[in-house]
Formats: C-alpha cells, structure tokens, sequence
C-alpha cells in the first residue's frame, strides 16, 4: 500500500517486540498513516550489557522472520546499527518522520535510550511486553513490591490481560524509504566455527515458530506441574527466548492456555515472574551488577579460574551439572531444574561470585533477558531482595534421582551413557574421558558454610 501523498510517516521502533499480532505501537503507527518499521542494533548504549552470542544469532533469524510477514503486507523491516537515537534521527532527517511509536522497555539502558530519542521525537511509548505495566503493581502503601509471592497475588487479580489484538493486513507505505544495512552484514550468525548447528535442530525463532511452540504446549499446559522439573522428559512451554524477543505477547500466551485446567495456575506464576523481574530492575536498575544485599559485597568469593572453565564446559565430576552446561552450549537452552542445580554449584560448591555465572548466561542462553537472569541468579546466590537462603546448598547427587535425571545425563554426557539409572547419577568410578569430582561435596559445604558465617559476623 503506498502513502497518501505529503502524510509524514511514523516510525515503529523495534527492539524485544519483534511480532505483529498484539503489537500496540504498531497498531497506533498504522492508524495515522505511513509507516517505517526500524530495527537498530545498538552495541554502545547497553555497554557490558550487549547481546551475547546466542542471542545475536537468535535476533538474525527474528529479524529475517518479522522482514518477510512485513513485506506480505506491503511494508519492510529497516535496519541500522549504531546509537539508537541518532540512527532514528538519520531516518527523520531522510524522510520527515517525527513521531516514533515503541513498546516500553525497562532495561536502564533501554530507559536511557528513550529519553534520548525523546529529544528529537514525538515519542509514544506503550505497553504490551509484560501482563501488566511493570510499576503498576503497587502495594497498599503505594510502593513497588520487592516479594515475589504478594506480587504475583496482587498481579493475580488484575488477570486475565486484554485481548491481543490481531496483525495488520496491511501497513501504508512511506513516500520515501529510508537507507536499510543488509542484514547478512551484521555478522550475528557464527561462521568459522559455526557453533550454531545444535541451536538450528531446537529452535525457529520468529513470530510464526512462536506460534507452533504456544500450539505445541497449550495441549498440556494443565499437566505443567507434574513435569516442569523432569529434565529427561522435557515438556516444558520452551516458550522464554520467544517472549524474551517479544514475538508473542504474554497476554497471548495467557489467553491460550489459562483456561487448561489442571495445573497450569503453576505456569501462569511463572509468567508473572517475567513481570516481577522487571519491577525489581525498575527499583535496582544495577541488579545485573550489584548484590542487593551489600553484607555480600565482603563473602570471599573464589577467583578459581581453572574450576570456572570446569563449570563452562561441562568437566566437573558432577553428571547433572555437567548435563545441563553442555546442554546449554549445545542449543543455547537448559531445563530450568537443571539451571538451578548449575547456578548453585557455581555458588555454592564452587564458591564463585554469581557474576561470573550470570556472563557465562548471558552470552549463552538463547533466552537471556537482563531482569530474569539477574533475579534468578541472585535468587540462588541469597543475594537477592527476595532469595533462597544462602546456607540451603542444593546437592546435585541427590537432585539427580530425585527429579529422575538418568536419560537426560545419557543424553547429554555420553561417556557415561552405559552406566544404570542407579549409578549414573554418582560414579563410584569414572569412566575413561569423564572427569573425577572437582571439589567434594561435603567439604565444599563446609566450606561455603563457613565463608557465610564470616561474612556475617566479621
């Protein structure tokens, strides 16, 4: 559709909203006329915080999605690279756009970054990443909730969300498009090597493999709690990187499966840990970085290189541990039980600063999103405003028959695959090519035990 002549275009700035369906700031941009669909990969702004590697090849194949539905409907994906505030500026001064529509975001970079196109720009920005606007949720004093559980309860009854709004069938064209980099360009997709193979077999990111993932599990949406944490049968939503990159909104994912009976309450609290995440990064904008509680600022924390590299690669001597990293490197993805076994043995056993974890996440989850990663990983370091007690040590080598980890190890660690499901979980002996224990678990207990108890008394 071309654009009635002289109207000036809107832009639709896109960042982790990249869907059409239920897309506010694209739905309002439509109803005043042309508009100019941008995407910017903005490196600089978000500084130690710039997408990791598995999220740079996720955001390749979104993009390359979202240019395609764009152009079905008459429109185009334009990308730039640079700061976002003057690549936006570069395209009004090409085209004579002045108003830029956007979805709010609440990373502090992000933040950052509307106030300074807001400079420039008529800017509206509006909800639709988050069940509720994160910052609405307020207690009876007025304040933002810091616990997660009297969150959820108040965020509760504000559910169910609006109905999403269905996609454009068209979008009007500018007069005039802006210069576009070609997305090949970017190098976002690793060629030499190319470790991506594994994320290729798991994965279809974009809007429309968004929607056969929400198809796939709103079946069984109401059998969520009998086995989100049984890793070797892994019928979780797998739904994160999808919402993470905002290719379906959550009201969307709301409206299929609330009404699956069973226990699917249990998942709907999860997506309202997404929404509680962002309120504390909203309070903490540095929860990425700083321990929310400062006594943690003085634990002696290990500088153990070569047991941080263990941890990486999957060489701990701890099969479950060492299942779940290789998974992770693999396909970019790890099974939440597993998520939580890893973090606290990085912590924990290992005694090393959660940080360190919450880096290695960051640059290989596929699904990395800076209020989650930093309010689960402080969860179980106990750093957090609202954490598991530092002193409660997860034991891997009784979490593995628990949650009746066997073939998932088999899977994962192949050295191993021809032990029982009695002895898979805790060699007497290794087998040639997997590693002894890096630290023992009792004395590595002990030992984080008592760092604790320094810290706490001087």
């Amino acid at each position: 559709m071309t654009s009635r002549a002289g109207t000036a275009p809107s832009i639709v700035w896109l960042r982790r909203d990249l869907r059409l369906a239920d897309q506010a700031a694209l739905l309002a941009a439509a109803q005043e006329g042309p508009v100019i669909p941008v995407y910017v990969l903005d490196d600089e702004t978000p500084r130690n915080f710039r997408m990791g590697a598995a999220s740079r090849w996720w955001l390749h194949h979104s993009l390359a999605c979202l240019d395609r539905q764009l152009r079905g409907i008459g429109s185009r994906l334009i990308l730039r690279r640079g700061k976002c505030h003057e690549e936006l500026a570069a395209i009004r001064r090409e085209t004579g756009a002045r108003t830029v529509h956007a979805l709010h975001h609440y990373e502090p970079w992000w933040r950052n970054a509307e106030s300074a196109v807001a400079k420039t720009f008529r800017l509206h920005l509006h909800d639709g990443n988050y069940l509720a606007p994160p910052g609405s949720i307020l207690t009876g004093s007025g304040s933002p909730y810091k616990i997660y559980t009297p969150f959820w309860n108040a965020l509760r009854e504000r559910m169910p969300p609006a109905p999403p709004t269905p996609e454009p069938t068209s979008l009007e064209a500018p007069e005039v498009w802006p210069r576009s980099d070609n997305l090949e360009d970017w190098g976002l997709i690793p060629a030499t090597p190319d470790w991506a193979s594994g994320f290729r077999e798991e994965w279809t990111p974009g809007e429309v493999g968004a929607c056969e993932r929400l198809q796939d599990f709103a079946g069984r949406a109401g059998g969520y709690a009998n086995f989100r944490n049984l890793p070797s049968d892994d019928c979780t939503s797998r739904l994160s990187p999808h919402l993470h990159f905002g290719e379906m909104s959550p009201a969307t994912v709301w409206q299929s499966v609330a009404d699956a009976g069973g226990s699917v309450e249990v998942f709907l609290g999860e997506l309202g840990w997404r929404d509680y995440a962002q309120t504390v990064i909203i309070q903490f904008p540095e929860y990425g970085s700083r321990n929310a509680r400062e006594a943690y600022d003085s634990l002696n924390w290990q500088t153990d290189r070569v047991s941080l590299l263990a941890w990486q690669q999957g060489r701990t001597g701890y099969p479950i541990v060492d299942a779940g990293m290789r998974e992770l490197w693999h396909t970019g993805w790890m099974h939440n039980r597993v998520r939580m076994i890893a973090a606290s043995f990085l912590v924990k056993h290992l005694l090393i600063d959660w940080r360190e974890g919450e880096r290695w996440f960051w640059d290989t989850l596929v699904d990395a999103d800076y209020g989650s990663n930093a309010v689960n990983w402080q969860w179980t370091a106990g750093t957090g405003v609202d954490s598991n007690m530092f002193v409660r040590i997860m034991a891997p080598l009784t979490q593995s028959p628990k949650f009746d980890a066997a073939d998932y190890i088999r899977r994962w660690v192949p050295e191993l695959a021809h032990l029982s499901d009695r002895d898979i979980h805790d060699p007497a002996v290794p087998p040639t090519g997997y590693p002894a224990k890096i630290v023992d678990h009792a004395a590595a207990r002990a030992r984080a035990l008592a760092a604790h108890d320094r810290m706490k008394h001087g």
